[in-house]
């Protein structure tokens, strides 16, 4: 099945997720330390088809790349070169973090639970996914 997967990057952890096979809705998928997503999204692959990386880009309110935009950059050419045939496409990340602790107090998660950086990580994965994928089906 073909699959597009959101990448919501950190220096520390990667915040994953994945669209449905029709390409409408994304998921939440997984939160993988960094230093170990090549290999993890690697044996992803290896069960659904991957179409489309959308990664997260961080740009600051004027829309200049903010400060860990080279430490992306440099994930984007890992991942190219580790899946050369997937095109990449990048996504404003900003507030992400926001909506995604609104989505989890909205969808009655607990506080303790909120607190959880990997719950947030894969959920703003979910939301750059989603906002990708409500501006794409528009052009189908």
């Amino acid at each position: 099945m073909d699959r597009f997967v959101g990448i919501d990057y950190g220096n520390a952890r990667v915040g994953l997720a994945q669209s449905d096979p029709l390409g409408l809705f994304a998921s939440p998928l997984e939160t993988v330390p960094n230093a170990k997503i090549i290999d993890y999204l690697k044996k992803y692959a290896e069960s659904d088809t991957i179409a489309r990386f959308i990664v997260g880009y961080p740009l600051n309110l004027d829309g200049r790349p903010a400060q860990a935009a080279p430490d992306v950059d440099a994930f984007l050419k890992r991942l190219s070169k580790a899946f050369p045939g997937v095109p990449v496409e990048l996504e404003d990340e900003r507030f992400t973090t926001v909506l995604a602790h609104r989505a989890m107090i909205d969808g009655g998660m607990k506080k303790s639970e909120r607190r959880n950086k990997l719950s947030v990580d894969k959920i703003s994965a979910a939301i750059i996914l989603q906002g990708w994928l409500d501006k794409n089906s528009r052009h189908q």
